[in-house]
């Protein structure tokens, strides 16, 4: 699987980055996982035409000392589906700059 991780975070740091996730992503089923939506106007060629299918997602998981972003879009309603696909440039070009607010904002060293 294709993902950004970042580790060795101190029990501060995720404590603060729960924080964030808790008030910018929606919780998943599963304790410590997040969906960060796709944006609409971001929606890739995969998704196009795809409606039914959303909301389309990123998902996050928070650990004991790390954070990881998968970079596969997946439809929130439709497991099996083409529309489920890799981040375009454009689609990791909005996770990277939504991840360096998410630092910046809660001064987390990376």
């Amino acid at each position: 699987m294709r993902q950004m991780l970042i580790n060795e975070l101190t029990q501060d740091e995720v404590a603060r980055v729960r924080g964030f996730l808790d008030n910018h992503c929606r919780p998943g089923g599963i304790a410590g996982l997040y969906w960060l939506t796709i944006p609409p106007d971001l929606l890739a060629e995969a998704q196009s035409g795809h409606e039914t299918c959303g909301p389309f997602a990123l998902a996050i998981e928070l650990g004991d000392d790390f954070v990881s972003f998968e970079l596969l879009v997946r439809s929130e309603s439709n497991l099996h589906c083409s529309c489920t696909a890799y981040v375009s440039v454009e689609q990791r070009e909005y996770l990277l700059s939504w991840l360096d607010r998410l630092l910046a904002e809660q001064a987390i060293r990376a």
